[in-house]
């Protein structure tokens, strides 16, 4: 979108970098907690898609669906420079053997996905072999995005009772394995909510923190799945931090991206400065 075709264009707005992006990713869930077609996605990329980078099919949603309209999707979002990623598929297809992961890949390519992510939140697989996964995915030409965090069992909808009886994982072991990650090619780390901001009696901001600092903000993307939690990665870390959200959410995001509208604790106080 050219500023001349924005809407009030006389009214100033944060300065953002045009698509495609490097920093200040927004990534939407899209179909999962409620169903997403082609012309619902039109209605949602045709009014806020200058905005959108990525959008993320969640829990293997694409494989409930027709070939056809999943292939829809996909193309709509590409008319509208949008990438698309799996989501963490992959480690539903990992219990299924060798030959299905590298099916599952080739049907990913073959199909048009761009992002595929390595996720492991419900197995344990060991660093090496997450790896080997990476190198995988970017030897199709496929990018590899990797999920880390520091809670066993992520990914779901367990209880935080449930989560804490699982028991966290050491934050610096978590950053080794995603340094591991970038330098198998990785194209961007998933940090997960659960054990951090989510799911959790108190918000672990400490480790988001140092994940920020020992990996580097441009890295990252961070899951901000409600709008307290992406109001704190905003206020802690600037506008142009990478964060994953619900589809829902992608106004209210970008309306405190770009300073124009938030809570009490942010109106009026975001800004950039690209002198």
């Amino acid at each position: 979108m050219n500023e001349e075709d924005r809407a009030f264009n006389f009214l100033r707005l944060n300065q953002r970098e045009s698509k495609p992006r490097l920093r200040g990713l927004t990534e939407i869930r899209g179909p999962y907690y409620s169903p997403m077609g082609k012309r619902y996605l039109e209605d949602v990329l045709e009014t806020m898609g200058h905005w959108v980078d990525i959008l993320k099919f969640a829990g293997g949603s694409f494989s409930l669906m027709p070939r056809v309209a999943v292939r829809e999707i996909i193309d709509t979002c590409h008319r509208h420079e949008v990438l698309v990623s799996t989501g963490g598929f992959v480690e539903h297809v990992l219990t299924q053997g060798p030959e299905a992961v590298h099916r599952y890949f080739g049907e990913c390519q073959a199909i048009g996905f761009d992002i595929v992510e390595i996720s492991s939140g419900f197995i344990s697989v060991p660093p090496e072999d997450l790896v080997r996964l990476t190198k995988e995915v970017q030897q199709l030409g496929l990018k590899a995005k990797p999920e880390i965090g520091i809670q066993f069992g992520a990914g779901g909808a367990s209880a935080v009772s449930d989560l804490a009886a699982e028991g966290t994982l050491d934050p610096a072991r978590a950053i080794e394995i995603g340094k591991r990650q970038l330098d198998a090619g990785a194209y961007l780390l998933m940090i997960e909510s659960e054990g951090i901001t989510e799911q959790v009696t108190a918000w672990r901001t400490d480790v988001a923190a140092r994940i920020a600092e020992e990996l580097g903000l441009d890295k990252v993307m961070f899951e901000a799945a409600d709008p307290e939690v992406f109001d704190w990665y905003v206020k802690s870390f600037g506008p142009e931090v990478n964060l994953f959200v619900d589809h829902s959410q992608i106004v209210q995001l970008e309306c405190l991206r770009s300073g124009i509208w938030g809570t009490k604790s942010l109106w009026g106080r975001v800004v950039t400065y690209k002198g």
